[in-house]
């Protein structure tokens, strides 16, 4: 009995570089997940930055806000040197009061020639008014920046106020952000406070001594039969200008 041969057909074994086994790999094109917030962003390989996960345009980011601020006039004198920053708003308070406000309250009023303290107060309150708004502008500018680092969320606009979005931090951004919050910004928030503090309890007394001013003034003037209005009539400096307006008045000697 012949026997009967069946050619079998074997798969051929698929053959490898002689460097090892292919390795396939995968493609870093980020994909983006829904947030529970409505919004999404995008995660790539673990190997990033935190800023590679954060859909916040860079100048709206808070680490980014924060260094932007701390070199912006005048925001950067409260991160400074104490002794610099006192020295700033001190020439910032005399500039404001020589050039603006000592001009107007001498030359503003009559009979400012018999009255100098109270120019020179009326002079020192406007300084001191207008360091308090330049430091009131830094506190608020400051305070921004600071909820900012702290919250765990950040509010950001992709391209106008009208598709405002919010991120949600991750761990690592929000444990950067609140570091860099507490130990840089705190510190100037707390600084400012008490500038202000100062700079109202200045303004506080300049007032006070202005209005015991005007007080005095208003007690030695009231005499029986004289006409006095502090600073701006007086009926002796009346009679030597228009004497005929007081035809008839017996002299007040």
């Amino acid at each position: 009995m012949a026997a009967i041969v069946i050619p079998i057909r074997m798969s051929p074994t698929p053959s490898f570089p002689s460097s090892g086994p292919s390795r396939h790999t995968l493609s870093p094109t980020p994909f983006r997940v829904p947030t529970r917030t409505g919004t999404s962003f995008s995660l790539s390989s673990r190997n990033n930055g935190p800023e590679t996960e954060c859909p916040v345009p860079h100048e709206q980011q808070p680490i980014n806000e924060y260094h932007s601020l701390s070199t912006l006039f005048p925001f950067s004198w409260a991160a400074g040197d104490v002794v610099e920053y006192g020295s700033r708003l001190f020439a910032t308070g005399a500039t404001f009061a020589l050039l603006l406000g000592l001009p107007v309250a001498w030359f503003g009023s009559a009979g400012a020639q018999a009255e100098p303290v109270k120019r020179a107060l009326c002079a020192a309150s406007s300084g001191l008014f207008a360091v308090t708004l330049a430091v009131l502008r830094m506190y608020l500018g400051w305070a921004y920046v600071g909820n900012r680092l702290l919250s765990a969320t950040v509010e950001y606009e992709e391209t106008g106020w009208y598709d405002g979005q919010i991120w949600v931090k991750t761990a690592e951004v929000l444990a950067r952000d609140r570091l860099l919050g507490s130990f840089s910004v705190k510190p100037v928030l707390s600084r400012l406070k008490i500038t202000l503090v100062s700079l109202a309890t200045s303004l506080f007394v300049c007032a006070l001594i202005l209005i015991n001013i005007d007080g005095d003034q208003n007690l030695t003037s009231n005499e029986p039969g004289v006409r006095v209005v502090p600073g701006v009539y007086n009926d002796d400096s009346a009679r030597l200008f228009e004497p005929d307006a007081f035809c008839g008045e017996p002299d007040l000697q």
